[in-house]
């Protein structure tokens, strides 16, 4: 059985302690691939080092996060874009909207998402999504940006089941983590009535930990937990969920 985790910031400060550990007890439980998304420059390096420790295992993203789309926010799109011109990325990410924490910089943000789609477009990349508190700011630049060779992955998808479907109708699968576990999640109530091929799984570790977790460190073999759930919401063995699953991230990432 092959696990994905489709999104899993397995670079953050929270895994120095025990991070190759962590990576090793994820395979061991059958999470193999690991897809790590970017936030901004100042973890570039790390995230090469980890690609370079399990080349087996772990595929890059590059992008600028829309949380740290700051005042020298046009000298870190101009890293993403050196960096994407001179080394192999499998998505342009985490890129989009958040308006959760802080409004002030959303002209710069839907600049910066827009640039970014435009990259991804240029090397022919999914782009992987960040939305909080912010899905009509999202689906208005996605709309402008609405072509064939648009595609990749609504991260961490929380919205309802109209939102779903307009995002299955941009070319994006739902990246489904913990939240379908919380019983305020509200997506595992509607999961069932979209098709699995739309479907991906995610941790977000160390964010967002599923149930018997929740509100502690996430890591990347509690993706496994997320299968369950998905096994239970759509009454089918893990093993065919972590199947179609896999196969919906080769569709994305190309590989």
């Amino acid at each position: 059985m092959v696990l994905t985790d489709t999104h899993t910031h397995l670079y953050s400060e929270e895994f120095d302690q025990d991070r190759t550990e962590m990576i090793q007890r994820a395979i061991s439980v059958g999470v193999s691939r690991f897809f790590i998304p970017s936030i901004d420059s100042n973890y570039t390096q790390k995230m090469y080092d980890l690609e370079t420790q399990f080349p087996e295992n772990i595929f890059l993203m590059m992008g600028l996060h829309p949380t740290y789309v700051k005042e020298n926010y046009l000298e870190e799109l101009a890293h993403v874009e050196t960096e994407l011109a001179q080394k192999k990325f499998y998505a342009v990410g985490e890129i989009g909207i958040d308006l959760f924490w802080d409004k002030t910089f959303l002209k710069q943000q839907q600049h910066a998402f827009q640039y970014q789609i435009q990259l991804a477009k240029k090397y022919k990349l999914a782009i992987n999504i960040h939305c909080r508190d912010a899905f009509d700011e999202v689906f208005e630049v996605l709309e402008s940006e609405r072509a064939t060779d648009l595609f990749g992955i609504f991260h961490c998808f929380t919205g309802d089941f109209g939102q779903a479907k307009r995002a299955i109708d941009l070319n994006m699968k739902l990246g489904i983590g913990g939240v379908a576990t919380f019983k305020n999640g509200k997506i595992d109530q509607f999961l069932n009535e979209i098709d699995l091929q739309h479907i991906v799984l995610e941790t977000d570790s160390p964010y967002l930990a599923p149930v018997p977790f929740r509100g502690k460190r996430n890591e990347s073999s509690y993706a496994k937990l997320v299968a369950e759930k998905l096994a239970d919401i759509y009454q089918l063995p893990i093993e065919e969920i972590a199947r179609i699953t896999t196969e919906n991230s080769k569709a994305i990432f190309g590989i």
